[in-house]
This record gives structure tokens, C-alpha cells and sequence, in this order.
């Protein structure tokens, strides 16, 4: 939440350029408070465990939040049970009029097929559409950020020679971006997929900032310069477990995996994994409804329909 102080005191210019969200009395007298509205695209398979993971992170804030979640209808949930579905979820026609502050769109087990081969990715480029005129911020995660790049630049993903797996450093390329506020210079997040986005072609295609980057996993964090794209490609939603189930599962399937790196202690997978990004995670998706939600959404969310001039549609 915001600090509230004395226009006139001389430590609200250090601590602007810091990031800090101060507001001045002045401000503050006309302020209009409203919970925000967060619709959250569940693509992952394993529903339930995505929904806990990024409730958590964003409860994890004093603000007041509405969630509604998402599936595609144009495709049929084989991990989920259909009473929850039906219980939880809305579908894209259910929700086509509302407005939200920010979405959220995860990551999905179909990162090896050609974005058109996708079974809802029709109905994904519709919501991608909608979201211009109805969405204020957008959190595109792992998958979710390759679809989006694809979507709106026409960057593509390429095809690693294994599948990225573990727990990876990246540092901080950006210390003065909102998003990166409350970071240490190097971080460890979650990687696992199979495909990457080349750098020189994000810079040759888009005018993204890039935010963090590592050495194994290339770029990390993106975003517009107006934080209403941000672009994510690990996964610090992810629990302590999550990338041992994984890891499981490919081994059940016969897919001969390599064990995750820097991930179970001593490489024994026996061993419980020990959680080291769970700070960066919780400041990630708070600066995220802080700084790119909070502090810039209009109060009356209808007036998003008459600007979507940032995604260079205009």
C-alpha cells in the first residue's frame, strides 16, 4: 500500500526515484479505492495446484482482490474433474463483457507443438483480442509468454536439445524498473520447458525492456515500458515439489528425463528439495499489482475501451 506524506517533505523525491509508491496528501484527499479485478487463464493441466500457487502470491498483498477464473472451452481438461470445472471456472463467452485490472496467463504442456496446432489456440488469439480493450495488465507465464510474443510480434520459439529443467540464476538487468523493485542484483527461479526465444529476435522484433536474464536460461523477465505486458518465462509460481512431480511424471512416461539441475540436494531425488525463490516470487507478483495494476488502472474500468492505443493497434 501506499505511504502517505506531507507533499512538501524533502525525502519524497529520494524515495520516488527509488520506486517507493509514495502519495501526497493531496493526492490522497481524492483518491478512490475499489478492490481490483483479477481474471486468471488456468492452462496448465493440474489446475488446482496452479490455482493454490498463484493465490498464494497474490494474497500476499493488503489489497483487495476479485479473482474469476478461465479455461478453454474449445478443449477438453483431462487432469481436472469436470465438477470442478464447471464449479470454479467461467468460459470465454461468460466473461467477454466484464473488464479487469489484470489477467494472467499460464503456462501449458504444448510448448513442442506449432502454436496453430494448439487445440484452443482460436480461442486463445480471442481472448489475446479481447484483452486490448478489457484488460489493463497482462501477465503472460512460461508458455503463456511465448503465445503472447507470437501473437502480438510474431516472435516464434525455437527448439532446445533438451528439455531446461531446475533451478537457474539469473540477475537483474533493470534495477530501476518497478517490476524488479525489492530484488537482489541475482536471483534462482523455477525453469522447465523445452523451448526457448532468441534474443536477437526479440530485440529485432519488439521494443521490450528486458527486465532479467540468465546464462543458462537466456531471457528471464520482460516487459512494455508501460508495464501492461509483462513476460515471464520461469515459473516462480511454482511449490517446493512441483518440478519433482514433473520430473516423475516424464519418468512414468518413459521419457528418460534428466534429473532437474541445482534442484534436489546432492542430485539424490529422495532428498526434499529446499526452497530458494520464494522471495522473489512473492515481490515479483506484488510489484506486478502494485506497480503495473494498482497505481495505473482507471477507477471506472469501461474507459479501457477507449484506449488501447498502447498495443500499437492505433
Amino acid at each position: 500500500m501506499p505511504i502517505k506524506l506531507d507533499k512538501q517533505l524533502p525525502a519524497l523525491d529520494i524515495l520516488r526515484s527509488e520506486n517507493i509508491f509514495i502519495m501526497d496528501d493531496t493526492r490522497a484527499l481524492h483518491q478512490d479505492i475499489r478492490p481490483m479485478e483479477v481474471l486468471i487463464l488456468n492452462l496448465m493441466p493440474t489446475k488446482e495446484a496452479t490455482e493454490t500457487q498463484l493465490l498464494r502470491l497474490l494474497a500476499n498483498t493488503p489489497l483487495q482482490i476479485n479473482v474469476d477464473f478461465l479455461y478453454m472451452a474449445s478443449h477438453e481438461s483431462k487432469n481436472t474433474h469436470a465438477d470442478h470445472m464447471k464449479t470454479f471456472y467461467k468460459t470465454f463467452s461468460e466473461i467477454k463483457t466484464n473488464y479487469y485490472d489484470g489477467l494472467i496467463i499460464t503456462g501449458a504442456p504444448v510448448e513442442t507443438l506449432p502454436f496453430e496446432e494448439v487445440d484452443y489456440w482460436q480461442e486463445l488469439m480471442q481472448v489475446f483480442d479481447w484483452a486490448k480493450t478489457h484488460v489493463y495488465s497482462t501477465l503472460h507465464l512460461c508458455w503463456g509468454a511465448q503465445a503472447g510474443l507470437y501473437y502480438k510480434y510474431g516472435v516464434d520459439k525455437v527448439q532446445m536439445s533438451e528439455k531446461l529443467s531446475g533451478i537457474y540464476e539469473q540477475e537483474v538487468n533493470d534495477m530501476l524498473n518497478p517490476m524488479m523493485r525489492g530484488f537482489d542484483d541475482l536471483f534462482v527461479s523455477p525453469h522447465s520447458r523445452y523451448t526457448d526465444v532468441p534474443e536477437a529476435i526479440l530485440r529485432e522484433k519488439t521494443d521490450l525492456d528486458i527486465l532479467a536474464s540468465g546464462k543458462e536460461v537466456g531471457l528471464s523477465i520482460l516487459a512494455s515500458k508501460d508495464l501492461r505486458e509483462i513476460y515471464s518465462f520461469g515459473h516462480l509460481e511454482y511449490d517446493r515439489d512441483t518440478l519433482a512431480k514433473e520430473y516423475q511424471r516424464d519418468q512414468e512416461a518413459g521419457k528418460n528425463p534428466q534429473i532437474p539441475v541445482n534442484y534436489f540436494p546432492e542430485n539424490d531425488s529422495q532428498k526434499t528439495p529446499k526452497m530458494r525463490w520464494n522471495l522473489a516470487a512473492a515481490t515479483f507478483f506484488s510489484n506486478w499489482l502494485n506497480y503495473a495494476v494498482y497505481q495505473e488502472t482507471p477507477y471506472r474500468l469501461e474507459e479501457l475501451e477507449n484506449d488501447f492505443s498502447f498495443y500499437g493497434y492505433l
